[in-house]
């Protein structure tokens, strides 16, 4: 594989070996050129594959091609006729490559000064424009749209051909990176649905997203089609990446998939500008080599598209191949130097690597060997390379494009180290981009305010925009777009939230086990049912998710062809192309890519998908939060089930399984409704609540997800209460158990697993100290801060009116008495509450490492059991007076709290 020895580029087919007969060599290598001349590459290709095949079948050692020469992977002979107007295509190119480079420089004026990036659209414009003027379906095709996701710092291009084409006005361009300031007129700085919801579809520009989220976007339009929801064989989903990006280890960690999967309605474009953002991607190495070795090993179909039309001859002249060789051996770092001097550096540097290419270009002027384009800069190469993607079957494919970072830009910018952070052009720079461009601009146009040059655009009537519609109008209409018009959402009735409401009866039941059997039940409505997507890293047997496995199938494109070794079991694993479980493997991120796709089939398909991802709570948040992030800013509708949540609920697992912050990281996503249910009847509302939130008709914040923190610790889960508090719940508290003595008075507060702690406290305080104490279910802290934030917000920008008082202080209104809140998690959690409670407030959390033992020891050493709850309510009455000041010490003797072996709370019971 070529990586940083740029000598071993050919996979070692021959370096590693002597060469004992030069003539017979020479023979054999004359009649494969008389056979590609006579009857073309195609032929020579059959032959070649032949003979590689035979050479195997009679044992011979022949290594596998990972790379290939540093040339254009399809032949010139095999390059497609170029079907559009490439001179009236290629102006209004430059008038697009004017435009976003004068956005952003705009958005530098004084006192604006937002930033912005000129460079990476100026190099791919070619790439974008082949497919949009050939390639890229819009919404109104017959065969519906693509998904293309486009290269996040990329953006000012697609804002500026929507500029041409009349979507975006002068004003709105000038609102780039401006979101408030200039509402409604405003760009965000890049790809961002919840920014522009009606124009970008996919957030990119977190590197490494992009790839995998596209992946499974491919996947995704494959299960629905093989499920029978919608004919998706038409569409086509497009990546556009960069070469550093794809250091990015989720760049390149799944594609695997995609070959396994067969996608091939999926193409990666890398633009291969042998830039990252600081410096060259491989300046000792080859990009190029190393990525077309690790894309064909992983079992894409690869083309390198690395020079333009203007080398064809070139090469062809080329008889000894040292034209090839310069190429080959050539290190990215030159070749980014080469960009950055003059035709005459390139002469005497590259050409002049040897006698025969310094005569190869010996006819050649200076600035002609300067015109010797990359083949990313050229049209046809470009089409060629898309049509072929499109046209192969049964694999993936990527696109490798060698592109110069800046181009046209002029020198200051052209192949520059520091390109990428620069954003402003000296009046010097546009006059010369403006020459490059040919842009109807004239020098006091320029010269009247530097950092206003005026945007270009011929209007409506010129034949260049009427031709650019045109082909938009062809391909279905405009990309980037998003729409959300989707089929109307039968949801379940009561019915199916009976089982939640049941409880247990004699039988013991985790929470993930209450959810386990509603999401069942729910899966068996015959109208909703369909649309609910399980998805499922390698944990279903521990989740008690195995009993789906006969039923609603694993999904698996090719079926399930081989003898299951449990096929005789009433759980055999099953696996269908039309399976609606999405069992993803170790594989969280995977899992967050693809409910991002099926939580988004409501825009991106009009169909509406409600993926029910459940994990270990651990690997969600803390390892996949970019993810999450860009989930969410996708407007993904759905829910998460952090299972086997809680600091000490886990025994056994120890540190890295230990969760005891999730919530807390949960809460810094605006978009995501975090939740800590304590029993099944409690998560039943909370779930029917989402789903009216996500797709009832009389929602006005649908684009949430909704995170339930569920555990694996048997309980007897009760039935719901006559009199229950559903608002309550919802809005994340409720009263519980209230006292049934009287005494001095306290409220404990527990959510989740913590529950019973607090009614095992409520009763020993009660029979030992005669203490009042009310339990309350805080299914949401928070929500509750949430809201309690809102209020302060509301009443601080509105001191003429009555504040409003937060729910959370509205619930404890009548409690009386000291509040101690107790959860499984870090006291950060519960103390998201406490400048809304007016009562004193303490806090029991688990704020070390987490470790493993038993639940009972794991609690007593943190001291959040149900015994530390009463040791911090005595002492809280003792202060009060309201207690014997002794009480405290004495309880803590009584029930031997320092001794982790004498906590009781908690059973040793199961998985789930």
């Amino acid at each position: 594989m070529a990586a940083e020895d740029t000598t071993d580029i050919l996979s070692g087919l021959t370096n590693q070996l002597p060469d004992r007969d030069p003539e017979e060599t020479a023979e054999w290598i004359e009649s494969l050129d008389e056979l590609i001349r006579s009857q073309g590459t195609e032929r020579a290709q059959y032959i070649m594959r032949s003979l590689l095949q035979r050479a195997g079948s009679q044992s011979v050692g022949v290594p596998m091609v990972t790379t290939t020469d540093y040339v254009n992977t399809i032949p010139v002979d095999q390059e497609p006729e170029f079907p559009g107007d490439e001179e009236t295509e290629r102006r209004y190119r430059a008038w697009l490559r004017w435009n976003a480079a004068i956005m952003v420089h705009r958005a530098q004026r004084p006192g604006i000064g937002v930033g912005g990036h000129i460079s990476t659209y100026a190099g791919a414009a070619t790439l974008y424009e082949v497919g949009m003027n050939h390639f890229f379906r819009g919404k109104d095709h017959p065969g519906g749209g693509d998904q293309i996701y486009f290269q996040g710092h990329a953006s000012p291009g697609m804002y500026a051909r929507a500029f041409l084409e009349g979507r975006l006005s002068e004003e709105d361009m000038d609102g780039f990176r401006q979101e408030k300031s200039r509402e409604g007129h405003a760009l965000s700085s890049y790809p961002h649905p919840r920014s522009m919801p009606d124009f970008w579809e996919f957030p990119t520009v977190s590197m490494g997203i992009g790839p995998m989220n596209a992946i499974y976007q491919a996947q995704s339009n494959r299960y629905l089609q093989n499920r029978g929801l919608k004919d998706t064989s038409e569409q086509h989903v497009w990546a556009f990446l960069g070469d550093g990006e794809m250091d990015e280890p989720e760049s390149r960690g799944l594609l695997q998939l995609a070959a396994n999967d067969k996608l091939d309605n999926l193409t990666f474009v890398v633009n291969c500008n042998l830039q990252r953002l600081d410096g060259p991607v491989r300046g000792n190495g080859k990009i190029m080599q190393e990525l077309e070795a690790f894309f064909r090993g992983a079992g894409w179909n690869v083309i390198k598209v690395v020079w333009g039309r203007e080398w064809d001859s070139l090469l062809e002249k080329d008889k000894d191949g040292e034209l090839v060789d310069i190429m080959n051996s050539t290190p990215d770092g030159d070749y980014q130097t080469y960009k950055a001097e003059n035709g005459g550096f390139v002469r005497d540097h590259f050409f002049g690597k040897s006698p025969a290419t310094k005569e190869l270009v010996a006819n050649l002027t200076d600035e002609e060997i300067w015109q010797l384009k990359r083949g990313g800069h050229d049209y046809r190469k470009v089409y060629a390379a898309y049509k072929a993607a499109m046209e192969f079957k049964g694999k993936p494919t990527v696109i490798l494009a060698h592109t110069v970072k800046g181009y046209g830009l002029g020198t200051h910018f052209e192949g520059r180290n520091a390109t990428h952070q620069m954003k402003k052009l000296t009046l010097d720079d546009l006059k010369a981009f403006r020459d490059h461009l040919r842009i109807p601009i004239s020098d006091e146009q320029l010269e009247a305010d530097p950092y206003k040059p005026p945007y270009f655009n011929p209007g409506p009537d010129a034949p260049e925009i009427k031709y650019l519609l045109e082909r938009r109008r062809e391909l279905g209409g405009n990309v980037p777009e998003r729409r959300v018009k989707h089929k109307p959402l039968h949801l379940p009735d009561e019915k199916a939230y009976e089982v939640a409401n049941r409880g247990s009866g004699k039988q013991m039941a985790a929470t993930t086990m209450a959810f386990v059997r509603l999401l069942k039940d729910l899966m068996r409505d015959k109208e909703f049912g369909k649309r609910i997507v399980p998805i499922i890293p390698d944990e279903a047997r521990t989740f008690g998710m195995d009993s789906f496995f006969p039923t609603a199938k694993i999904y698996n494109p090719k079926g399930q062809n081989y003898l299951s070794v449990d096929r005789d079991l009433v759980l055999a694993y099953k696996e269908s192309p039309q399976g609606q479980i999405v069992h993803v493997g170790i594989n969280e991120a995977g899992s967050i890519a693809a409910f991002t796709a099926a939580g988004t089939s409501y825009a991106t398909h009009g169909e509406p998908l409600i993926p029910v991802y459940v994990f270990y709570s651990m690997f969600g948040f803390q390892r996949t939060g970019d993810y999450i992030w860009a989930a969410t800013d996708q407007m993904a509708r759905g829910f998460m089930i952090s299972a086997t949540a809680g600091r000490t609920t886990l025994t056994g697992e120890g540190l890295q399984h230990a969760d005891g912050h999730s919530p807390i990281l949960a809460s810094t996503n605006p978009a995501v409704k975090t939740y800590d249910p304590a029993y099944g009847y409690e998560i039943g509302h909370i779930v029917r609540h989402g789903l009216e939130q996500m797709y009832g008709p009389d929602s006005k914040d649908p684009n949430v997800i909704y995170n339930l923190m569920v555990y694996n610790e048997p309980i007897h889960q009760p039935k719901a209460p006559e009199e229950l508090d559903v608002e309550g719940i919802i809005k994340g508290i409720y009263l519980l158990a209230p006292a049934k003595i009287d005494g001095p008075r306290a409220q404990l507060l527990a959510s989740g697993v913590a529950v019973p702690w607090a009614l095992e406290a409520q009763k020993i305080l009660a029979e030992d100290w005669g203490v009042s104490a009310d339990v309350w279910s805080v299914t949401s802290w928070n929500e509750l801060r949430r809201d309690g934030l809102a209020a302060e917000e509301e009443a601080f920008l509105n001191p003429d009116a009555e504040p409003r008082v937060p729910f959370v202080t509205q619930q404890l209104a009548g409690a009386t008495g000291p509040i101690v809140a107790s959860t499984d998690y870090m006291k950060a959690v519960p103390d998201q509450i406490r400048q809304f409670v007016p009562n004193e407030f303490a806090t029991l959390g688990a704020d070390d490492f987490g470790f493993a033992d038993t639940r009972a020891a794991a609690r007593r050493y943190f001291k959040i059991d149900s015994h530390s709850m009463v040791v911090r309510t005595l002492e809280m009455l003792a202060r009060r007076g309201e207690v014997d000041a002794g009480a405290p010490a004495e309880a803590i003797k009584k029930y031997d709290l320092l001794n982790v072996n004498a906590g009781t709370s908690g059973n040793a019971g199961g998985d789930a």
